[in-house]
């Protein structure tokens, strides 16, 4: 089972709700979090800071930065959730790219039986899922479930 987190209280709901399906179906849960590895959005932040121009040296240090950073908001998550469910196998990677590219490719890689994302940005009366859980359910070859995360 495969969820995604951010540092939003909707992305810790649906990872909450997988951890609770995980359990209960005995499955091991992967908790990951993207990262951009864009160099054009590294140079831009680099830019916006400095008055010099920028290597690719340094870069590649702010996409590493960006990358432990993502990989340690996936951690307090899992380390919360592990509090409640002890008994829990709960892993946590780092993945490059956008939300929904990072979820569907960590999904095939591990041949994951279900994705869980959050309701985010799940608009009026039609109910059409937000862009994350839109692509995601275009692009999954496994089962998604799609947590309701605005209570």
């Amino acid at each position: 089972m495969v969820t995604g987190v951010d540092a939003s209280q909707t992305a810790f709901r649906a990872a909450a709700k997988a951890t609770e399906l995980a359990e209960n179906s005995g499955a091991v849960l992967h908790i990951c979090s993207a990262y951009s590895t864009s160099s054009t959005d590294a140079l831009s932040t680099i830019r916006s800071h400095s008055s010099g121009r920028t290597s690719k040296a340094e870069s590649r240090k702010l996409i590493d930065g960006v990358a432990k950073a993502s990989e340690q908001v996936g951690a307090s998550v899992a380390a919360i959730l592990r509090e409640s469910h002890p008994g829990l196998t709960i892993d946590v990677s780092a993945v490059p790219g956008a939300p929904a590219e990072a979820l569907l490719r960590k999904a095939e890689e591990l041949d994951a039986d279900v994705i869980v994302v959050d309701n985010k940005n799940i608009r009026g009366v039609s109910r059409v899922p937000g862009s994350v859980a839109r692509k995601v359910a275009s692009g999954a070859t496994c089962d998604l479930y799609i947590a309701n995360t605005t209570h």
